[in-house]
């Protein structure tokens, strides 16, 4: 939703539930952990009243657990947090999990996944950020293909369900590269909404 036109969310909201996307991810900035601010808990709440598909939530912000409850009562099914910006990363996964969402975390480009391994029992999703967290429009990082395939290889030899998604510069050209990989979802934001057709290039990046 970043690369959405803020002055139409609604329309935009509704495009989406028309398409075969699986959720709406909703990137949340403070302005503090990264250098832009985007998303607060109004505009989130704006988009969960017309949204038909999971609300996908990133949370690019210091002290995430302050919002846990409420993004619960919003309506939430996934919350994904910053390893970075976690003190007590354990307690704030076993937060979300208690209020009966699913629990992410976000690993910045600079962040090697190995960091992950003694808590991937608590973790559904493992972001994988594919660019420098702050900005939509950025260029895809290539390395991130390599990311994820030994995030895949850790997953697997810990026996654990969690799932493997990529935000940042996703788009046609190498959708498949990351699939191939390993990553299970995709974030896409400029490829969509830059897209003549947005709902066609949502079909398309489907069917890679």
């Amino acid at each position: 939703m970043l690369s959405a036109d803020f002055g139409r969310l609604h329309e935009a909201t509704t495009m989406l539930n028309a398409t075969p996307c699986d959720w709406l991810h909703i990137d949340v900035m403070d302005g503090v952990f990264v250098p832009n601010i985007t998303f607060g808990l109004p505009a989130v709440e704006a988009v969960a009243r017309s949204a038909k598909k999971p609300l996908d939530l990133h949370l690019m912000i210091v002290h995430p657990e302050k919002f846990i409850d409420r993004l619960a009562e919003i309506g939430a099914f996934l919350v994904c947090v910053h390893y970075e910006a976690c003190d007590h990363l354990h307690r704030v996964l076993q937060h979300i999990h208690a209020k009966g969402m699913k629990a992410g975390v976000a690993i910045n480009p600079a962040t090697p996944v190995s960091v992950l391994e003694d808590i991937l029992y608590e973790i559904d999703v493992v972001l994988v950020m594919s660019v420098n967290p702050g900005f939509g429009g950025q260029q895809f990082i290539p390395h991130s293909v390599e990311k994820v395939r030994k995030l895949k290889e850790m997953i697997l030899r810990a026996g654990t369900q969690t799932l493997i998604e990529v935000d940042g510069g996703v788009n046609r050209q190498n959708a498949r590269l990351l699939t191939d990989a390993g990553a299970d979802a995709l974030v896409a934001g400029t490829a969509i909404f830059r897209a003549p057709d947005p709902a066609a290039e949502i079909t398309l990046l489907k069917g890679l």
